[in-house]
């Protein structure tokens, strides 16, 4: 099967037609990052008395950047937002809050099933690094929209929630910005509650010394890439189980999959357990072979 295009082409146009057909990855997208007293008193902090927390804040980084960079150029958002989840987490799957803000974007139960996400007694998607991620870009594509196209603002908007910030948009700007004005967030910065005050600054200061990190002297070795695949066992599967068929320490897929509540796929359905790359086939033979992949109380 050829394109239509092509019946009775000379060669040389089609080889200028396959020229121009480009499959190329989206453009990187950058947030234009502003230095002034606020931010600055972050770099410091970070280079100084808080880098053993920066440095160990890098070492994480490795773990999920790739996922979530890539998923932020796909959509052409900044690859700055990434710092978001370190500022909000520790990029931890497993932070909760003193307010029950769970997971690597710190999602509020309200806020997650507003975005799909499940949460139950056996799944708790706020802790899934990608379906989470997933449901924070749209949400700060949201909030970038309504905020006039400032990252700033859609920033200041995820932790402060949109409401409160409007609010103070309105009492001490005017109303919302029409347009993407960075700036903004500056002028209105000290009527922001405590937390969120430090909150851009901080996003700031931890972007432009990533950025820099080995410039910088620092040590941002760490973690292999998130990365796995993904089989379909039946409902009711631990992973425990799987485990053992892969002979590996059920811990490495806890790491996967934190998302699993209780350490058993959700009964009555079928479900998708994440492993390490290159393994599927062990657990469909195992599956295939009657190996028990079950380890439930009603077994």
């Amino acid at each position: 099967a050829v394109p239509i295009l092509w019946v009775g082409q000379d060669p040389v146009e089609r080889i200028a037609t396959l020229e121009a057909i480009s499959v190329s990855e989206p453009p990187l997208v950058e947030m234009p990052l502003q230095m002034n007293p606020q931010v600055e008193r972050w770099v410091d902090a970070f280079q100084t008395a808080r880098r053993p927390e920066f440095e160990d804040l890098l070492r994480r980084r490795t773990l999920y950047a790739e996922m979530i960079q890539g998923k932020l150029r796909e959509r052409e958002m900044p690859q700055e937002l990434l710092y978001i989840s370190v500022i909000e987490s520790g990029l931890s799957p497993h932070a909760v809050s003193h307010v029950s803000a769970v997971g690597l974007w710190q999602f509020m139960s309200p806020t997650a099933l507003q975005y799909g996400l499940r949460v139950d007694e056996y799944v708790d998607e706020r802790r899934d690094p990608v379906r989470a991620t997933d449901a924070a870009l749209d949400y700060l594509a949201y909030l970038h929209a309504r905020f006039g196209g400032s990252w700033y603002l859609a920033a200041a908007a995820f932790n402060a929630g949109p409401g409160r910030l409007e609010r103070v948009l309105v009492r001490h700007a005017g109303g919302l910005p029409v347009s993407g004005d960075d700036d903004l967030y500056w002028e209105v910065v000290e009527h922001l509650p405590r937390e969120t005050r430090e909150y851009v600054p901080k996003m700031v200061a931890v972007s432009m010394l990533a950025n820099d990190a080995d410039e910088l002297g620092f040590d941002s070795s760490g973690h292999e890439p998130y990365r796995f695949d993904n089989v379909f066992v039946p409902g009711g599967t631990t992973l425990e189980s799987v485990a053992d068929a892969l002979e590996i320490h059920v811990r490495a897929l806890r790491d996967l999959n934190p998302h699993l509540m209780r350490g058993i796929t959700p009964p009555g359905e079928i479900y998708g357990v994440r492993i390490p790359i290159g393994e599927s086939a062990t657990v469909v033979n195992a599956l295939a072979e009657t190996i028990p992949l079950r380890k439930t109380d009603d077994d």
